[in-house]
């Protein structure tokens, strides 16, 4: 796909525990009504594989190595009696072994409810299609099957600048230059944000020179780009002294976020939280990205140590978000629920985050398919716009 072509595609509880706890849900929201729901009867679930091509190579980050060209993403599809069809990536440790003969001759209103989502725990591996096949059903938008007429807009941050400067292409390393090439493309899609990975010197460096390099890096970009916000991320491959030494090598950079510096305690974030104090920092704290310890990391949001919670969509689901968004609020706790892998999952998240809100920024993943249409998306002066189209606004092609 040519390059101009490839721009262009981016342009827990009862139900009644729920509603009394959720105050999203009210006597005045207004949700889609759900007798087409009652319809609708589940025909077939299948498991597909959606191939998913990176516009670029991605290579490591602090704890893992080459990422590559693009993955095969696992999305479950429900298609109705009726001719509808609805589809989304599954949920993380959940099977699809007895789904089929659990689901299908079921009403779509015996698994989903738009005002909380998935209503049937036994369900949870299509949660997300549910989403998906609720809007095609009623004709709307997902963001607006959960009673937003009209989508929150907010940032979306370029996820795809990692330690691409250490990988060797033609035998030669490409260095600092690539980094700002990367940037330069992601600017010209239209993102505002970029997220730097940090912690080269956790195994692909010497310590010392790992440091100085994030160090040029975060500078390089921050200077290239003055009208651009610059979030970074160690996947906990930062012990707190060294990542003390980078943050006084970045001085007067300001950082939208800092993600997953190091394993989170409550000693060392206090610490952190500390030093961020006396250093004059004003930046927020993000963590909880796969399979966190949930109890944890209310802990550490109810003791002010984290600030945005990034726990991933497939993870805990669209209706474990739906459950989780009202309480983060409670705690004064932004959201930005983690979607590295495929514009698929930003793409939902966007719908998500347009019904409930409460989110700084969300995690774009560029990305092209030739087995999925990946549907009418805008990223516009730094912001996503959700497809207004019925579900996400996404079709599988094959």
């Amino acid at each position: 796909m040519k390059r101009r072509n490839f721009i262009q595609t981016l342009s827990g509880g009862t139900a009644a525990a729920y509603f009394t706890t959720n105050p999203l849900v009210s006597s005045s929201s207004v949700f889609a009504k759900d007798s087409d729901l009652s319809y609708h009867t589940i025909e077939s679930v299948s498991t597909k594989k959606v191939r998913i091509q990176y516009p670029r190579f991605v290579s490591k980050n602090a704890i893992k190595g080459n990422h590559g060209w693009g993955y095969d993403e696992t999305v479950c599809e429900l298609v109705t009696k009726q001719g509808a069809k609805g589809w989304g990536v599954t949920l993380w440790g959940r099977s699809d072994e007895g789904l089929a003969d659990y689901v299908v001759g079921k009403k779509v209103s015996d698994l989903f409810s738009p005002e909380i989502g998935l209503i049937d725990p036994k369900a949870e591996y299509c949660d997300i299609a549910l989403h998906d096949l609720a809007g095609v059903i009623l004709n709307k938008p997902v963001y607006e099957v959960m009673g937003a007429k009209t989508p929150e807009t907010t940032k979306c941050y370029s996820g795809m600048i990692y330690f691409d400067d250490l990988t060797p292409f033609y035998n030669k390393t490409l260095g600092l230059d690539i980094i700002l090439k990367e940037c330069q493309f992601d600017y010209d899609i239209g993102y505002r944000q970029f997220k730097l990975k940090i912690g080269r010197g956790n195994k692909w460096m010497p310590k010392a020179e790992g440091i100085k390099r994030d160090i040029e890096v975060t500078r390089l970009v921050a200077e290239a780009f003055p009208d651009c916000e610059i979030l970074v991320d160690g996947n906990d491959g930062y012990p707190l002294d060294e990542f003390k030494q980078y943050l006084q090598g970045i001085e007067g950079i300001k950082l939208f976020w800092i993600e997953e510096p190091f394993r989170e305690t409550v000693e060392d974030y206090t610490k952190l939280k500390a030093i961020l104090k006396e250093m004059g920092i004003e930046t927020l704290l993000a963590d909880g990205e796969a399979s966190p310890d949930h109890d944890f990391m209310r802990k550490l949001e109810e003791m002010k140590l984290i600030d945005v919670h990034l726990t991933d969509i497939q993870d805990i689901g669209y209706t474990g978000w739906r459950k989780l968004m009202p309480e983060l609020k409670k705690m004064n706790v932004f959201a930005s629920p983690h979607a590295w892998g495929s514009q698929i999952k930003t793409n939902a998240v966007a719908h998500l985050t347009g019904a409930l809100g409460n989110t700084v920024t969300i995690e774009g993943v560029t990305c092209i398919s030739d087995d999925a249409d990946l549907g009418n998306y805008q990223l516009k002066d730094g912001k996503l716009i959700p497809s207004s189209a019925p579900g996400f606004g996404m079709k599988l092609l094959k």
